[in-house]
């Protein structure tokens, strides 16, 4: 079975749309098949809609958590849920065409055990991200210390193995993207076009975004901190040229205290960035020993009409066991 989880929060607009695209993609593929839809606390009729969508249709599944837990929290939830060999990830919004699905599930059969959704381009009608994103990428890629696929979300597939690895994994502030290229097994790449949203706007905060920006800087990188260390050197530096200026110049007391203020404030600003840096990694060692879960499911609403259903992964076992024990 292929299962798709999407995490939904205030898409009263498109959910129908979304179904309609998801279930069309699915049913061409052949294989059963599930879709998870996560309610993320939408204060919308969402909650209805996809009630509705599993009182009618078999294939769907909806996880109800007891609030907005965030766009990770979501996903964890819907990543329990799934019962598939294999979990296409996706968001709600449409900018993940379901078109694409198929060709990540061939690379799956293919023998691949993590597939990676990558944006060949990306339409966006919202300027400063349009900008911000890109940006986004260089930065991570260049203070990376793992590599992680650029221009990748968390579009993209994972087989149960891997799913399996990424659960068992404690820490609370994920980067999906990141955890999904530490965990390793065999890789495949897709490339796509993202659209830009169907209808209605992000649900996502600009606070949000910077958030989830931090969660991939602090959760794959040292350098941040390394950084401190950097700086400081520049600021013993600076300190020793202004000292040796100060001794070495004949110059009116006006020069010396703009000389003396001028490296009080570098001196300064280096203190507070570094115990900004420290701070952040303090924070999220705090919030990693207190545990708490990424989010608590309330209901789970399946239909209990199960699915005519046949093992995915018969014919490529048939074809290991015919390598390993051929016919005589």
């Amino acid at each position: 079975m292929i299962s798709v989880v999407i995490p939904i929060y205030n898409e009263e607009e498109i959910l129908l749309l979304l179904h309609t695209a998801v279930s069309d993609t699915m049913n061409g593929i052949g294989d059963p098949w599930e879709v998870v839809y996560v309610n993320d606390g939408s204060k919308d009729t969402s909650l209805d809609i996809l009630r509705d969508l599993q009182a009618n249709d078999p294939h769907v599944a909806v996880v109800e958590l007891t609030r907005n837990w965030g766009h990770m929290g979501a996903l964890h939830a819907g990543l329990q849920t799934a019962r598939g060999d294999a979990v296409v990830l996706m968001d709600g919004d449409m900018q993940d065409p379901p078109e694409v699905v198929p060709k990540l599930v061939s690379a799956w059969k293919g023998g691949a055990q993590v597939v990676t959704a990558v944006r060949r381009s990306r339409q966006e009608s919202r300027k400063i991200l349009a900008f911000l994103f890109p940006l986004f990428y260089r930065i991570l890629g260049a203070i990376s210390d793992f590599p992680i696929p650029l221009n990748a979300g968390i579009f993209g597939l994972i087989d149960r193995q891997s799913l399996d690895s990424m659960l068992g994994l404690r820490e609370g502030n994920r980067y999906l993207p990141g955890l999904r290229a530490w965990v390793g097994y065999r890789t495949a790449t897709v490339y796509y076009d993202r659209q830009d949203r169907v209808g209605g706007e992000g649900k996502l905060t600009f606070i949000s975004r910077i958030k989830y920006a931090m969660d991939a800087i602090t959760s794959f990188s040292f350098k941040p901190l390394r950084l401190s260390f950097a700086l400081a050197s520049i600021g013993f530096i600076a300190a020793l040229f202004f000292a040796t200026a100060a001794f070495a110049s004949s110059a009116q007391i006006d020069s010396t205290l703009y000389a003396i203020f001028t490296m009080t404030c570098l001196l300064t600003s280096m203190i507070l960035l570094c115990m900004g840096i420290l701070g952040e990694y303090v924070a999220r060692v705090y919030d990693e020993v207190r545990a708490r879960p990424l989010s608590i499911i309330n209901r789970v609403y399946r239909s209990e009409r199960i699915v005519a259903s046949a093992p995915i992964r018969s014919s490529r076992a048939a074809n290991d066991l015919e390598k390993l024990f051929p016919a005589a």
